[in-house]
């Protein structure tokens, strides 16, 4: 169950229902403690708390995901005041929506509270592509299906009876529609998204393993508190229970900003959390190359070696600088020789970072 901000903890319709639908520890009554236990006292008392075994901050992974990010534009696009940073992403694209139809969307994703919980499934990759997270929205059960959008407040009844009415159709539906939506809308801005996205998994990553979970969430939202090997966000309704080995995700979002959101059984644990330098999303280019640094080693070496500011991939670096992959490699090639940065293998990426040699230069210049 995912708990989006303004999901009612006050005795909302889906709170009751929510302590028996998942079992184990959420199946508390409300005011008990379960996922559908509602507050019934002021305004962030409530908490999602996760109980850490010894061993399960091993089990912190990073994610991001673009499904993720394509459904919580729904709410951009009908409340823009509320995500004011992303103006001018609203002005650019909503001259192309024109043609689609976006009404049994809009009903799942509703501008407050609960959204179908399967539009937007824990990642099952650090870095998943669309066409991968878009076929796992196409098998959702279309009784799961059926029931989350039951769970839905204030949409549109019709267009829920609709779905719910055949669920097997209606997934087949939404899912043209999201393809029809990433490719109109929102595949022409996912490169700088994900250039965002992975910045920030990557200086997370380094963060946790440099300082552990304490370290990690000091600063990760005003919301978010560690304390003695338990996790809690801020949210309308309580829940606490052991994560059980199964993991958490983190996951960073742009388009969710500024809020957070978790997801608990059936899922696999998920917290979503706005990512740093969300601010800087539409306006970041390559970053200007000093006049003496780039006269030394060459504009766009000038210009990588700036943006290293914060270790970062090829791949990012390429869509920062709207450069190929290729050439960014190659410039990153001649940098390394020169011995103004360095390579570190994490994963399957191998990700650069200035020596003190190139922090003096950019700092020089």
């Amino acid at each position: 169950m995912t708990e989006r901000p303004g999901t009612a903890g006050t005795a909302a319709p889906e709170a009751a229902a929510e302590g028996a639908r998942w079992g184990g520890a959420a199946s508390a009554a409300p005011g008990a403690g379960g996922p559908g236990a509602s507050c019934g006292t002021p305004k962030n008392s409530c908490h999602v708390e996760w109980i850490f075994a010894p061993d399960d901050v091993a089990r912190i992974r990073f994610a991001f995901s673009p499904m993720w990010e394509l459904v919580a534009s729904l709410r951009t696009l009908r409340d823009p005041a509320r995500h004011s940073l992303h103006l001018p992403w609203l002005r650019a694209v909503r001259p192309r929506l024109a043609g689609l139809d976006l009404t049994e969307l809009f009903a799942l994703v509703p501008q407050r509270g609960y959204l179908a919980d399967f539009l937007t499934p824990t990642p099952e990759t650090p870095m998943p592509d669309f066409a991968a997270e878009l076929e796992r929205v196409r098998r959702t059960p279309p009784e799961r299906a059926a029931a989350e959008a039951g769970w839905v407040q204030g949409s549109d009844p019709a267009v829920i009876e609709r779905f719910r009415a055949d669920p097997r159709a209606g997934v087949a539906r939404v899912a043209d529609t999201l393809e029809r939506y990433w490719e109109t809308v929102f595949a022409g801005c996912w490169p700088r998204v994900h250039a965002l996205l992975e910045s920030e998994v990557m200086r997370r990553s380094r963060q946790l393993a440099a300082g552990g979970a304490q370290t990690l969430f000091a600063d990760l939202h005003p919301n978010v508190t560690w304390r003695d090997g338990r996790l809690a966000v801020v949210r309308k309704w309580e829940y606490s229970a052991p994560l059980g080995g199964d993991g958490l995700v983190l996951v960073p979002t742009a388009f969710w900003w500024p809020d957070t959101a978790v997801m608990v059984e059936p899922y696999q644990p998920m917290l979503v959390y706005p990512a740093s330098g969300v601010g800087t999303l539409w306006t970041a280019g390559p970053p200007p190359a000093r006049d003496a640094l780039a006269a030394l080693i060459g504009r766009s070496r000038a210009q990588i070696l700036t943006a290293l500011a914060e270790p970062a991939t090829t791949s990012a670096l390429a869509r920062r600088m709207e450069l190929t992959p290729g050439a960014v490699s190659q410039h990153l090639s001649v940098l390394a020789d020169g011995g103004l940065v360095t390579r570190h293998r994490l994963g399957r990426e191998v990700l650069y970072r200035r020596t003190p040699v190139g922090d003096s230069l950019v700092c020089a210049s």
